[in-house]
């Protein structure tokens, strides 16, 4: 069913964007997750056709559009694979609007022009060997110096982290602060500074092709004009901003649910046992049936809460619950899709045994499902 709100002017995004994906995406896919990369020509080029924060206001090179067209891109990225479209869509609809939310009219000027053309790659990092879900415990710490903060740490879990240009470090400014919340700053690491390198590329079983990796932070001396928004108050933008993100979760776990189950009805179609085609045993038929059943109700929730999200509606426990009860149920979607396949489900030339192991982590980057189930109970007064 198509969303009320997309216009002609949408088809003609995701059309033009479904053609160059065609032609320089999924071609290369499969040889991007053996060489587990993305080549970096490859964001240039999203960045050269304006695929990239196609929100962005004209003044700074983008194309001055609204969460409707991000939400276009995330899904053609995920039908590719999610490997890229976590990285990408990370880069351009989760990080890039802290620059232009927070940033001042310098920052943004310096960066966002270079983050549309794909010239500079961001990462956000949060998460650290020891604080994942709760942020207040972050122990990556920056004091003060005249015009520079002294940045010391280690993030892990980092996506883009070995490519990244550009990093909004999440930091302890003021150690002492109570409640520990009150004293997290964002500050913005650029490559080349003195101190800052990667560690290892983190071997993972899902979603190859996108970077995921380890930063640290020695003594690296970072401009006092490279805070983003007012110190102590990082902890509150976070929270601001991660309504998008677990939006952004939520779409692409439902489109990768829709992509399982197409590729598996085109399998049990096709497939034949016992002198028939197996989508004619009442069995496969009723898991088929089920999986549509919660998929479309799945996709009508994403597509409200995408029209209610594009008016600033404050609707924190509505995406709380999308990004938890989609990522289930596509985890869900992925374990029945592979066992229709059979024992082809469990080799790797077929789709479905990337999209099983791309899956899982859905539940757990973003804020776990538990995490997402507090949050609701908290907003429900509980």
């Amino acid at each position: 069913m198509k969303a009320s709100f997309l216009t002609e002017e949408h088809g003609l995004f995701r059309k033009s964007l479904r053609k160059m994906l065609d032609k320089e995406a999924y071609p290369f896919y499969n040889e991007w997750e053996e060489k587990r990369e993305i080549p970096r020509d490859f964001w240039l080029k999203m960045g050269e056709n304006g695929f990239l924060l196609p929100w962005v206001d004209e003044a700074y090179g983008g194309l001055g559009l609204d969460f409707t067209y991000s939400k276009i891109l995330a899904e053609e990225l995920e039908r590719v694979g999610q490997g890229l479209s976590s990285g990408m869509c990370l880069h351009s609809d989760i990080v890039s609007p802290y620059i232009s939310e927070l940033g001042t009219e310098e920052q943004k000027q310096k960066w966002l022009p270079l983050c549309i053309s794909g010239e500079i790659i961001t990462a956000i990092a949060m998460t650290e060997p020891g604080a994942g879900s709760d942020l207040a415990g972050v122990t990556t710490n920056a004091r003060r110096e005249g015009d520079f903060y002294i940045l010391n740490g280690e993030k892990t879990f980092i996506t883009n982290g070995l490519n990244a240009d550009l990093a909004i470090v999440v930091c302890k400014t003021d150690p002492n602060a109570q409640p520990a919340h009150r004293g997290i700053s964002l500050l913005v690491v650029e490559k080349g500074m003195a101190g800052f390198s990667r560690g290892k590329k983190l071997d993972k079983i899902g979603m190859n092709c996108g970077d995921t990796g380890e930063l640290i932070f020695e003594d690296v001396k970072v401009p006092v004009a490279n805070l983003l928004g007012e110190e102590g108050k990082g902890f509150y933008y976070l929270m601001q901003n991660l309504q998008q993100e677990r939006l952004i979760v939520a779409i692409q776990c439902q489109v990768a649910a829709e992509e399982m189950l197409r590729i598996t009805i085109d399998y049990v179609k096709n497939r034949k046992a016992f002198g028939q085609s197996i989508s004619k045993f009442q069995n496969t038929q009723f898991k088929i049936a089920e999986m549509a059943t919660e998929i479309d109700i799945g996709r009508t929730y994403v597509d409200q809460l995408s029209e209610r999200h594009v008016t600033h509606e404050d609707i924190v426990k509505e995406v709380s619950m999308a990004k938890w009860w989609i990522s289930e149920m596509a985890k869900r979607v992925a374990a029945e899709c592979l066992h229709l396949h059979g024992g082809y489900g469990y080799m790797n030339e077929y789709e479905i045994a990337r999209r099983y192991r791309d899956i899982p982590v859905t539940s757990i980057f973003a804020g776990t499902t538990e995490i997402m189930k507090t949050i609701i109970a908290k907003k429900l007064d509980l």
